[in-house]
Parts: structure tokens; C-alpha cells; sequence
């Protein structure tokens, strides 16, 4: 028997269909001489370090580090019926074809389950990047053998295990750390968590010590041939800074009664360009994330779940977790059915449609640039908008809109910019004629939502020499402002391109290439877990870290939280795929570095503020509060060196 094992039942079935299993089994899809089974993403985890020995059950400095010689997983609870399927179904099974995601995740998946239950017999690969008929008729035809893929097995163990070592270990020490400084709850530590949480602990620091720096703006209202526009005053090299800004004020108001006695500016020179914008491309989930995040005040949580079930409760939508915002060619074939169906599910969208050209191909249509999946659309099948909820329909609505727009032409304009003098004086006017309004009739994501009306303005024709009356000057006082705190689309669009921060020119390009820290389907939950835990403290959309999270990014080696640790273990994990590093060498290398991190940083003392409670009424140190079986209780913040406790009243409870 032939066994199809897939990633998560959807892709299963689309699999199933093309095969013609349509059998409903127990777990699976049976037709003839095949049977198709699913995982529901990862079926098993790492132990945790108690599986290793009773002493783990309890935290202590002295069992640090924790490094596993024997290496075990553990089924999930919540998915374990499905793994006895799968376990049954492997007994059964002559062939295995890993139908898995095509990625280095997606082979772990599906390898530890057969390492697990000891299959023995032949592994096949199909290897997918999209889940339509043609591109899984195409991938059958030429599957891969087990061999050539199982390298990327031992690449995305040697990850996992190491991020083990980092989490396990580290999250011990430094809660342990906590625990002496007086802070009870637990100090996380992770490879991306860590980093992440760096990001908004920067950022907070930036604006904790941002001074604003007075300048000053001159706009003059020009008019020629009846026609009014602006021009900017360009104040000279030596009174600006490197934004341009003039930050003297005796300059500024020299210059405007320069320009006020002028009474007219001449036309130095002008320099036109023309433009032309592709449409967007359709969304991954990062990109949407931001953009629901900025427009609908969504979390990032949020739109992941409303896109996972525009995807599986709605079948509006294709796989929301994807990393590309690119289409199969094959997928072109698709598109009449995509736009009917869209018109079939909102009649509303035919004056729309008339605009469209099926014919055209944008740039979204290419398999080079499709990765384990591609871009987030609509689906071939109509929805049913009046089951939707208006979140789920708005963020519809924006997928749908980055689809129709592949069928639109580019936005063209001529930008111009315009140099005048007058007297001493030099200004600059910048217009904007747009020739072909093109997808942006549709669309207006990508406009310049912060660029001001004169930066749009339409000039009127001018050539050099042409003189501007001067009708008003304006003279306004401005103040430089401090950067904003993040909000959860824009810290995850810095995960995405923490390489700016990073200097090694190898490093960087490697978080290029790897699109930055964490992945599509691990970044929403990543920020939940820091916002759950108390590092991040959410205020209306703002994003700011709590004293517990500087106290630990403070104490943290720089290698923990520096961004650039992924771009290393990505080049190893290279290594490892090339057959160049073994498994056993990375994991070695990495549980010497925490053996070393443990020891150089067990003696640390924290500082971290912790609100007043009561005295202890055995040694009189502070009190802090503990969650206890019959509810919360004042403890000795010496513990267990004392164990003084206190009750606490209902009224301190209610505060």
C-alpha cells in the first residue's frame, strides 16, 4: 500500500482528490492501492527536561545545564488519537510518500513520525508548492526520492534541538535569577522570543531619550497663468541638518522677508520623471498582519485567526500561513474561475469588472519565486458574505482587492520637480500628473498615505525663466518628534526585516534571504506570548516593555538577544543540508555555549522593580506575592532560605 502523509487534513484532501481516494476512513482518505493520512501540524514535541531525570522536576541552579544524551519526543494529548492512526496506517504501509510542506518544518513532520514508529520500508518525496490541481498532477509525476530530502530532516532537528537547549536552559536560569532578585514570575528566554522582545525594549529606550530639536519650515504660495501652487524653501548647506531642516531661526525669518519683498520667483530649473507602479502583490500572512494591523486595528492573533477561518470555516480564501506573496503559472489557468467565482459572491463588484484585462499577466505569475506556498486568494468556489462578521469580511475584502489588482494596469504619472529662485533665495516645487490611474482606481494600499498635499499638487506649465508671483509666505515653527512605539503589525514587519540592524554584510544578507526572525506561522504567536506573559504591555495599539523585560534584555549576553544568532545558526543549518556538518556536531557546539553561558552568568545579580508589600514577619525583608493552592499569599522574598508567609486580605485582593 501506497501511504500519502500530508501536513494537516486540507492538504490531505486536496491530495486525496487528484489521487481519486475518496474513501472516508478513520483519519484518512482510502482509494485503490492508497490511502491518504494527515498530521495536524507537529504531532510531537521534545520532551520536557523532567523526562530526563526526577531532579528536573524542580528548578535549581545546580542541575544547569540540562543537555540531553539521548534525545526523546512525546506525543502530543491533544493529538494523539491521530497519531495511533498514522502508527496503524505506517504497519501497513510498503510505501511512504511524504507529502508534507516543502520546507525544512515540513519534512521534521512527517520524518520524527516515521523515526518514531520505526518504518523501515521505502520514502518517497512529492514536493509541492501549491495545492491546485495542476501543480499536484505535475508534482506526482516526478517525485523526489526519500534520500535526496532527509538531509533537510536532520537540518530542522538539529534547529529544534538547539532552540531546546536555549529555551530550557536559559528560561531556568533567568527566572531563577528573578527569583532571588524578589520577581516570581517566570523570565522567558528564546532564540526569536528574545530578540523580538530586544526590538521594543530599543525602541522604548529611544524614546525615553529622545530630546525634540526646535527647526523651522518656510512655505510660499506661488501663482502663474491663475494657477496656484506651493513651493518649499530650501534653506542653505550650511544652516541644515542632514534632513534638510533649518534648525536657526534667524535664517528662517531672513528668508522670508527675502522672499515677501521679492514679489516673484523665477524658474531655474525643472526635472520630470516618469513613474510607473506595479500593482501590490497578494498578501502573505506578514504582510496582511501589518496591514490589517495599521487599517483595521487588528492584532496580529486576530488576523491570523480571522484569515484561518476565511480559509477553513468560510473556504473563501487559500492557506493563510504562507511566506510568499507569489502565484504558480499554473495557477494563471485558475483565474477565470477565481474572478467568477468572486462576481458570483458579490454581484456588487460588476462595474469593477469591467475594468478588468483576464488576459493580463502581472508579475505575480511566476514559479521561481513560489516558495512551500504562494500568496494568500480568494478561492475558485463563491463564498457566502452574509455568514461572515464584518472583520472577517473587511479582511476578505483586502485579500480579494490584492487579487483583482493583478489584472489591472500600472499606475503611471510624471513627477516633476521644479528649482525657483528669489532674490538670494532658493525654493522647490514638487507636482504630480498622473497619466494612467490603473490599479489604484481599485486600490489605494500603496499610496503615500503620509506625503503632503503639495507633494501631489498638479503644477501648472511652467519652463525656466517663468516668473511666480509670490502671494503669501508662511513661516512655521516645528519641533523634531520621537519615533512611535510599535504597534503589533509594525513590530511584525521589523521581525521580518531585522537585517537593518545587523552589520556583518553575510549576516545580514542571510536574514535577507531567510525573511528575518521567527516565520509566518510562529510570529503571531510569538507577540501573544510576550504579551501574556507581562514583557509587553499592550496600551490601545501601543506596544511597550515592562521593567521585567528591560531588567532581562539588560542581563541577557548580547549573543541571546542579537538578531544575528539566527543568521548563524541558518548558515550551519546550510552546512547540515549540504552534508558538510553533522547533527551531532551543531547540537555539541551549542550545549558547550550554554554550558559556558550557564557559568559565566549563574553569579549575575537582577534589578528588577517590584511593587511594595508587606515586611516579612521572620527576617523583614520584603513580601512578594505568590499563587498558592487556596488562592494568593504574601511571601518572603527570600525564599527558600525563609519561608515566611502572610495572607492576604480580601480587600488587597479586589486592588
Amino acid at each position: 500500500m501506497y501511504l500519502f502523509l500530508c501536513e494537516k487534513p486540507s492538504q490531505g484532501r486536496d491530495i486525496a482528490k487528484v489521487l481519486g481516494a475518496n474513501r472516508r476512513g478513520d483519519g484518512c482518505l482510502i482509494g485503490p492501492e492508497i490511502t491518504v493520512t494527515w498530521c495536524i501540524g507537529h504531532l510531537l514535541e521534545t520532551a520536557s527536561p523532567q523526562a530526563y531525570g526526577e531532579q528536573f522536576k524542580s528548578w535549581s541552579l545546580d542541575d544547569l545545564p540540562i543537555i540531553p544524551v539521548q534525545w526523546q519526543v512525546k506525543v502530543k494529548p491533544k493529538t494523539a488519537a491521530q497519531f495511533k492512526v498514522i502508527k496503524r496506517l505506517l504497519t501497513e504501509a510498503t510505501t511512504v510518500v511524504i507529502a508534507t510542506d516543502a520546507d525544512r518544518e515540513g519534512e521534521m513532520i512527517a520524518r520524527e513520525l516515521l523515526e518514531l514508529c520505526k518504518y523501515r520500508g521505502f520514502v518517497q518525496r512529492l514536493w509541492l508548492s501549491a495545492l491546485n490541481e495542476a501543480s499536484i498532477r505535475k508534482a506526482l509525476s516526478s517525485l523526489k526520492s526519500g534520500q535526496e530530502t532527509y538531509p533537510l530532516y536532520l537540518s530542522a532537528l538539529a534547529r529544534s534541538r538547539a532552540d531546546w537547549l536555549i529555551g530550557m536552559n536559559l528560561s531556568r536560569l533567568f527566572t531563577l535569577l528573578g527569583r532571588r532578585a524578589g520577581y516570581d514570575g517566570v523570565l522567558s528566554v528564546g532564540r526569536v522570543q528574545t530578540p523580538t522582545l530586544r526590538l521594543v525594549v530599543d525602541r522604548d529606550r529611544e524614546i525615553a531619550s529622545f530630546v525634540p530639536v526646535p527647526y523651522w519650515c518656510v512655505e510660499v504660495h506661488l501663482s502663474s497663468m491663475g494657477h496656484r501652487f506651493i513651493a518649499s524653501w530650501l534653506p542653505p548647506h550650511s544652516g541644515r541638518d542632514e534632513a534638510g531642516r533649518c534648525l536657526q531661526q534667524a535664517l528662517a525669518h531672513q528668508a522670508v522677508q527675502t522672499i515677501t519683498h521679492g514679489k516673484s520667483a523665477t524658474v531655474l530649473s525643472l526635472q520630470t520623471e516618469h513613474s510607473r507602479e506595479a500593482p501590490p502583490l497578494p498578501f502573505d500572512l506578514s504582510t496582511l498582519q501589518e496591514v490589517c494591523s495599521r487599517k483595521l486595528g487588528l492584532g496580529v492573533q486576530e488576523t491570523l485567526n480571522i484569515a484561518q477561518a476565511l480559509y477553513e470555516t468560510h473556504k473563501a480564501t487559500t492557506y493563510p500561513r504562507s511566506d510568499c506573496r507569489y502565484l504558480p503559472e499554473s495557477m494563471f489557468n485558475e483565474a477565470p474561475a477565481v474572478l467568477d467565482a468572486l462576481l458570483e459572491t458579490d454581484p456588487a463588484l460588476r462595474p469593477a469588472f469591467g475594468s478588468l484585462d483576464r488576459s493580463l499577466r502581472s508579475r505575480v505569475w511566476s514559479d521561481a519565486k513560489v516558495t512551500a506556498h504562494h500568496g494568500i486568494i480568494p478561492a475558485t468556489e463563491p463564498a457566502n458574505l452574509a455568514r461572515m462578521s464584518e472583520q472577517e469580511r473587511q479582511v476578505y475584502e483586502l485579500i480579494r482587492s490584492h487579487y483583482l489588482v493583478q489584472f489591472l494596469p500600472h499606475h503611471e504619472f510624471d513627477r516633476t520637480q521644479v528649482e525657483l529662485e528669489c532674490g538670494e533665495e532658493r525654493l522647490i516645487a514638487v507636482g504630480k500628473q498622473i497619466l494612467v490611474q490603473g490599479w489604484k482606481g481599485l486600490l489605494c494600499e500603496n499610496t503615500e498615505e503620509d506625503e503632503p498635499n503639495h507633494k501631489s499638487q498638479v503644477l501648472p506649465v511652467l519652463q525656466q525663466g517663468t516668473q511666480c508671483a509670490v502671494d503669501d509666505v508662511e513661516l512655521e515653527p516645528l519641533r523634531t518628534t520621537a519615533p512611535k512605539p510599535f504597534t503589533e503589525g509594525d513590530l511584525i514587519k521589523a521581525m521580518k526585516n531585522v537585517a537593518k540592524l545587523v552589520t556583518d554584510p553575510r549576516l545580514k544578507q542571510k536574514l535577507r534571504d531567510t525573511t528575518g526572525i521567527g516565520t509566518e506561522a510562529t510570529r503571531a504567536g510569538i507577540i501573544k506570548g510576550l504579551i501574556d506573559r507581562g514583557y509587553l504591555l499592550k496600551k490601545k495599539r501601543a506596544l511597550m516593555a515592562s521593567a521585567a523585560a528591560h531588567t532581562l534584555i539588560e542581563a541577557v549576553p548580547a549573543a541571546v538577544a542579537d538578531p544575528g544568532m539566527t543568521a548563524v545558526w541558518e548558515q550551519a543549518l546550510e552546512e547540515i543540508e549540504a552534508g558538510r556538518l553533522t547533527l551531532d556536531a551543531f547540537v555539541a557546539k551549542q550545549a558547550n555555549w550554554i554550558a559556558q553561558l550557564v557559568e559565566h552568568c549563574g553569579s549575575l545579580t537582577l534589578s528588577i522593580p517590584i511593587k511594595a508589600g508587606p515586611t516579612c514577619p521572620i527576617c523583614n525583608a520584603s513580601m512578594i506575592k505568590r499563587k498558592g493552592k487556596s488562592g494568593p499569599f504574601w511571601s518572603c522574598s527570600q525564599y527558600p532560605n525563609c519561608k515566611g508567609t502572610t495572607p492576604i486580605r480580601k480587600e488587597t485582593q479586589r486592588q
